[in-house]
C-alpha cells in the first residue's frame, strides 16, 4: 500500500492535470480523471455530473492552449481513507477567486485516481 503522502501526491497531480488545458480540451484525457460517479457544484452553484462535465470543460476557461489559466495556491492534502484524498486550494482567474475543495478516489485494486466530488466557492472581492 502506497504511503498516505504518496496518495495525496497522486491525487494533487490528477488535479493538476485536470487544470491543463490539454486535458481540458479532451474529452478523452479528462474521461481518465473523472470518476464515472462525478459530482461538482461549481462556484456559479450549478450541479455538474460526469456526462455534463465532460461535455462543457472543452468550452470552459483554463481549456484553450492560448487563454487565460487559473492560478493556483495553497493546494494540500489529506488522506482519509486508504484510496481517498481530499484537496482544497485556491484559484485565480485575474480577479476571480474561488476556493476549491477536491475528493479523489482510487478503487481497490487499481492504480488510476480519479476525481469523485469538486466543489468551487466564490471568494468575494476586497
Amino acid at each position: 500500500m502506497a504511503s498516505a503522502s504518496d496518495q495525496v501526491a497522486a491525487a494533487i497531480a490528477g488535479e493538476l492535470r485536470l487544470l491543463d488545458p490539454s486535458v481540458r480540451s479532451s474529452r478523452a484525457l479528462a474521461a481518465q480523471l473523472l470518476d464515472p460517479e462525478f459530482v461538482e457544484v461549481g462556484a456559479s452553484g450549478r450541479r455538474w455530473t460526469y456526462e455534463e462535465m465532460l461535455a462543457a470543460l472543452p468550452g470552459m476557461r483554463g481549456a484553450a492552449q492560448d487563454g487565460p489559466r487559473a492560478e493556483v495556491s495553497g493546494m494540500a492534502g489529506v488522506l482519509l481513507a486508504p484510496g481517498l484524498v481530499h484537496l482544497t486550494y485556491e484559484t485565480a482567474f485575474g480577479e476571480e477567486r474561488a476556493r476549491r475543495s477536491s475528493i479523489w478516489r482510487r478503487e481497490q485494486g487499481s492504480s488510476d485516481w480519479r476525481l469523485l466530488y469538486h466543489q468551487g466557492t466564490p471568494v468575494p472581492r476586497a
